[in-house]
């Protein structure tokens, strides 16, 4: 396997350095938060001359360390025996949530001056605004995720139209690359589901129902690309005999997996009339061989599959997603129609359609037809699964291709 690049972050890192910040790295376990920091920032820094004697990493997943979990005091005592002078010294604390009162530890490091601290965690709870309080706004966040294509390709060499196969199938988790056999990718992921994430997920929010967990999880795994929300999955247990369930206990499980990475969820956006529409809502997974492993690798709509990696890709590129809805009057009846992505960065915008081919007219005008309505000057875009040239429809609209899309950062302001 070819070393895996993951230049969006470390150029983010290499920006933030010795600012007088905490930095802050959150993302789902096992993503690469680790790596990117041992040894990709690490060797950063040593080919910038900064002694190896002064970095200084502290994995706190690792049993060596759990006598800190319930001992912030000596955490911190430990941590200033390894300073060796006032030159600096950057701190990188591996998965600091373990540590009960992590917060004052690191509020402490930020009076060193000679410190540079750099800090992972894998929940959200990790970023509350009662710990960013704590922090005094000296908190800098940037949250990492699972292999983008364009990272997975870099690393997988061959065919891209085969690495994109497998991406959709198997997914961006990084040690996915380093297996040979379909059966290892398969196990891999569901073990990890369910002996890191589910496992994780049931102790941390002392979940008593894990058997709702479970088939909420495998609910919204079927349901990645189509709309829903609390209660309609509530609607769906009470149906199946679940009878004692609340609504809230819905809602609070709903919360747990986006809390832990898993998914997230997009929410609704009138672009005409410039509102949110709380419900219903889209539930995306963060990685695409995680939500295959929780269906057995059963419901491979590519269509659906399709839609979710490019969500992700928006994610990764910065921008602000919601799902669009365009209202179009047809005689004196009122239609809503959806844009799939509506995507906002500063005083960028985008509107994104997903659709596998336009293969006639009538198809393109199909999924065209919300993006005609819009009547505003932002870029509109169709991407599509086939291997095609740009190219733009009578109204403007911009036609790539999947994988162009994935492989060029800059495939949106170029289209």
């Amino acid at each position: 396997m070819q070393e895996i690049k993951r230049d969006i972050y470390l150029k983010w890192l290499s920006s933030k350095k010795e600012n007088g910040l905490i930095k802050v790295i959150t993302g789902i376990r096992r993503c690469g938060k680790s790596y990117l920091l041992d040894p990709i920032f690490k060797n950063y820094l040593i080919s910038n001359g900064v002694p190896e004697d002064h970095i200084i990493k502290i994995e706190l997943d690792r049993e060596i360390n759990r006598k800190y979990y319930r001992d912030a005091a000596a955490f911190d005592e430990y941590i200033h025996s390894l300073i060796k002078d006032k030159d600096m010294h950057y701190i990188i604390l591996d998965e600091i949530q373990m540590v009960e009162g992590f917060e004052f530890v690191l509020n402490g490091l930020l009076y060193e001056r000679n410190l540079d601290i750099y800090v992972t965690g894998s929940n959200s709870k990790f970023l509350s605004s009662d710990i960013i309080t704590e922090f005094r706004g000296r908190g800098d966040q940037i949250h990492v995720r699972p292999l983008s294509f364009l990272e997975f390709y870099s690393a997988f060499g061959g065919d891209k139209y085969e690495c994109w196969n497998e991406y959709l199938t198997y997914g961006g988790m990084p040690l996915i690359l380093t297996m040979k056999t379909d059966a290892e990718k398969s196990k891999y992921l569901k073990d990890l589901f369910e002996y890191t994430y589910f496992k994780d997920i049931v102790e941390r929010n002392k979940i008593k129902r894990s058997d709702i967990l479970d088939a909420m999880v495998n609910t919204l795994a079927s349901a990645v690309g189509s709309l829903t929300n609390p209660q309609k999955i509530y609607d769906t247990f009470k149906s199946n005999g679940k009878k004692e369930l609340s609504l809230n206990t819905v809602n609070s499980y709903l919360a747990c997996l986006e809390d832990s990475f898993i998914v997230q969820k997009a929410l609704r956006y009138d672009v005409k009339g410039r509102k949110y529409i709380s419900t219903p809502q889209k539930y995306y997974f963060s990685d695409l061989g995680l939500r295959n492993a929780r269906l057995n690798f059963r419901q491979q709509e590519e269509t659906h599959l399709m839609e979710n990696a490019i969500y992700n890709e928006l994610l990764v590129r910065g921008y602000n997603v919601d799902i669009g809805v365009v209202e179009i009057r047809e005689g004196n009846k009122r239609i809503q129609t959806e844009v799939d992505f509506v995507c906002n960065m500063g005083n960028q915008r985008y509107y994104i359609q997903s659709a596998l081919s336009l293969t006639t007219p009538e198809k393109t005008e199909q999924e065209s037809r919300s993006l005609n309505h819009i009547g505003d000057n932002f870029k509109k875009i169709i991407i599509v699964k086939d291997h095609i040239k740009p190219w733009r429809t009578e109204n403007g609209i911009s036609i790539i291709g999947i994988i162009n899309f994935l492989l060029d950062p800059e495939s949106l302001e170029k289209s």
